[in-house]
Parts: structure tokens; sequence; C-alpha cells
């Protein structure tokens, strides 16, 4: 277990700097596709509204409702997404779980700033907080092309 002076690292003024500067942080008006996520250990929500043209992100809203390292986990998400296709979402989240549960590498831009988040590798208890918005974001983006395709 990682002691208190690591946890106080953790929320550096970098992360509480993110959390405090959500970019798209409201919700979109005539959204494509919606997904909310909880995460039933802590009771964080994230609910992310996405508009999709030609394959990719043109509109992204969310309304974020999680601790700090939620919020800057959100921060960077709404950030990156912008013009990005379901590929590209998908493999931001799946370098996000894999930095976070194995070690992995940070993911690769436009997703690097996750980076920041790091120290939160051994803080299990934090990664489903982490991981909300990418995995939301994944979910519309998926919803929102398939119903494209329909």
């Amino acid at each position: 277990m990682p002691a208190d002076t690591d946890l106080i690292k953790l929320y550096s003024n970098r992360i509480l700097g993110l959390a405090a500067d959500i970019p798209h942080h409201t919700r979109l008006d005539a959204p494509d596709a919606t997904v909310k996520k909880r995460s039933p250990l802590c009771g964080s929500t994230v609910t992310v509204d996405i508009q999709v043209e030609n394959g990719r992100i043109t509109g992204f809203g969310q309304d974020v409702k999680a601790c700090a390292l939620g919020q800057a986990a959100a921060a960077v998400t709404g950030g990156a997404v912008m013009g990005l296709t379901l590929q590209d979402i998908k493999t931001g989240r799946d370098a996000l779980r894999a930095m976070l549960k194995s070690s992995g590498p940070v993911p690769p831009a436009p997703f690097d700033a996750f980076e920041v988040l790091e120290p939160a590798r051994d803080y299990k208890n934090r990664h489903a907080s982490i991981l909300l918005s990418i995995e939301a974001a994944a979910e519309a983006m998926e919803q929102a092309v398939q119903s494209d395709c329909a």
C-alpha cells in the first residue's frame, strides 16, 4: 500500500489544474449518441455526448461528477477527442488501461497528457474513475457509428 506522502504526490498541482479546467464540460443539445458511465466503487459518474460526421467526432460534451483524478482524466479526454475516429478513441482507451493496470507506456498522442496520471497506477481503486470519460467516449462513438451505418 502506498504511503500517505505518495497520495499527496498523486494529487499534484498539474492534476488539480486539469480537474479545474475540463474542456467541453457542457452537454450537447443534439448529440448523435450519449453514454453515462458510473464507477460503483467510488460513485464517480461521467455522461458523454458526441456528434459525429464522416466517422470523426465533431462535437463533444461531458458532465463529470468525479474525484480529482476522474476530472483530470476527463480533461485530457475532452482536450484530445475532437476530430478523432472510433479507432483513435479505442487506441487511447486501451493504452490508458494498459498504463494503469499493467504498467504499460503512456498513451500515444493525442492522449499523451494522460502521463500526469501515471502515479495512479498504484491506486487500483481509482482506475475505474480515471477510465470513465474515455470509456464513455468510446462507447458513444461506437453507438454513433453503428446508427450512422444503419
